[in-house]
């Protein structure tokens, strides 16, 4: 009973907030709340082979699997999420995101052949800015389901970009060429990897790491993503 007055207090001073809603979270709510668990923009992606991340791709990169987690809309509580996750530090929010969307991917027959999860990754002064890649937190959540390594240091981003903001698809293009190395592409010969991202909009930054990934020997490469903007 004292720990419970004790644990009502401090929600009192410091209140638990869903990520989402804002809403106050209650007993084991975590980061997220029940309701906007239930309610959030859920793609169904990992059931429909042909989704409109896939076409994306259609006759660019070969794709085993391509895989948005969430709908993303301006103003709306996934876009609320991200920031959260993004900008203010809360990691664990792409631990549970990654968790959830491992859970659906098992779903698919294909993709617990996995062997490898790749994050895209930051330039090191983004990194250091930061002080986390928003895409390896949302990758660990995935291996924790898919039972698969996360290879972070592999595929680097040996330029570092201007923002993606408000570039046409074309400039976005343009802005990812020959921006992405791959340090050990021998680790990955004959190799299953799920490239991974936040947020698909274009599909530029996706498709410049795929074009560096495809370039080794017998892999097979699927993508997976927490959200795409509509």
């Amino acid at each position: 009973m004292r720990n419970t007055y004790l644990h009502d207090f401090i929600n009192l001073l410091f209140p638990r907030l869903c990520h989402a809603c804002k809403a106050n979270l209650l007993g084991t709510e975590d980061l997220i709340c029940t309701d906007c668990l239930y309610n959030l923009p859920f793609t169904n992606f990992h059931l429909q082979p042909d989704n409109i991340v896939a076409r994306q791709f259609w006759g660019k990169i070969k794709l085993e699997h391509a895989y948005a987690l969430l709908y993303f809309e301006k103003g709306g509580k996934v876009q609320h999420l991200m920031h959260q996750f993004k900008y203010r530090g809360m990691q664990k929010i792409g631990d549970k995101l990654g968790n959830i969307a491992g859970s659906q991917l098992l779903q698919n027959t294909l993709l617990p052949t996995i062997d490898y999860i790749i994050p895209v990754p930051l330039h090191v002064s983004r990194m250091r800015e930061r002080g986390y890649n928003q895409s390896t937190n949302f990758a660990r959540g995935l291996a924790g389901k898919l039972q698969a390594a996360v290879l972070e240091d592999n595929l680097t981003r040996a330029v570092k970009t201007s923002t993606q903001t408000r570039k046409s698809r074309f400039a976005r293009f343009e802005n990812m060429q020959q921006v992405f190395v791959l340090q050990s592409p021998e680790v990955l010969e004959g190799k299953h990897v799920l490239l991974v991202d936040d947020i698909v909009t274009t599909g530029s930054t996706l498709e410049a790491c795929a074009q560096e990934l495809l370039k080794v020997p017998g892999l097979r490469l699927s993508i997976a993503a927490i959200a795409y903007a509509v």
